[in-house]
C-alpha cells in the first residue's frame, strides 16, 4: 500500500485477501501515507473483472517463462499479484493477458510479494514514463 501512494499507483485488493485488512492494520500497513492511497477493495475476482478499468492483466507467478525485464509494458497494464503462499488460482492464471517471472537464482522459490511488486512495477514505471514528475519530487523536497 505505500509503494501505491508513493508511486501514484492505485492499489485493487480482491478478496479474499490472505490477510485481515481493518482500520487499524490499514493504518499500520499504509503508515501516513494511507490518506495519498487510491484503494478499491472487491468482493470478488468476478466483480474485479466487472469493474476493472481497461488495460492488459499482467500476472507476476513463479510458473511463468518470460522474464519481466524482457516485457514491454504499457501504461494501462494492471499488475496482479498473489497470495506469498499459494500464488492465484488457476483461473486467475487463465485470465491473464501476459504472465511474468522474477528471474532468481536456481533453487530459490520466491520473493516477498511487496518486494516482487516493486521490481515490477519500477520497470513498469520507468518504460511508460510512470514516475511521479521531477517537479512534484522537487517541491517534495523543497526546492
Amino acid at each position: 500500500m505505500r509503494l501505491g501512494a508513493c508511486l501514484g499507483v492505485p492499489v485493487d485488493l480482491i478478496e479474499p485477501a490472505g490477510f485481515i485488512l481493518d482500520d487499524r492494520r490499514m493504518r499500520r500497513a499504509g503508515m501516513d501515507y494511507i490518506d495519498r492511497l487510491t484503494l478499491i477493495r472487491h468482493a470478488s475476482w468476478e466483480r474485479f473483472l466487472a469493474d476493472r478499468a481497461p488495460g492488459r492483466l499482467v500476472l507476476l507467478t513463479t510458473k511463468a517463462a518470460t522474464p519481466y525485464t524482457g516485457f514491454d509494458f504499457r501504461p494501462d497494464d494492471i499488475l496482479i499479484l498473489g497470495r506469498e503462499s499459494s500464488g492465484v488460482p488457476d483461473h486467475v492464471h487463465e485470465a491473464a493477458d501476459a504472465r511474468l517471472v522474477i528471474p532468481l537464482l536456481p533453487g530459490l522459490r520466491s520473493i516477498n510479494v511487496a518486494q516482487a511488486a516493486a521490481m515490477v512495477l519500477g520497470e513498469a514505471l520507468r518504460q511508460t514514463g510512470g514516475f511521479p514528475a521531477a517537479q512534484t519530487l522537487a517541491n517534495q523536497a523543497g526546492g
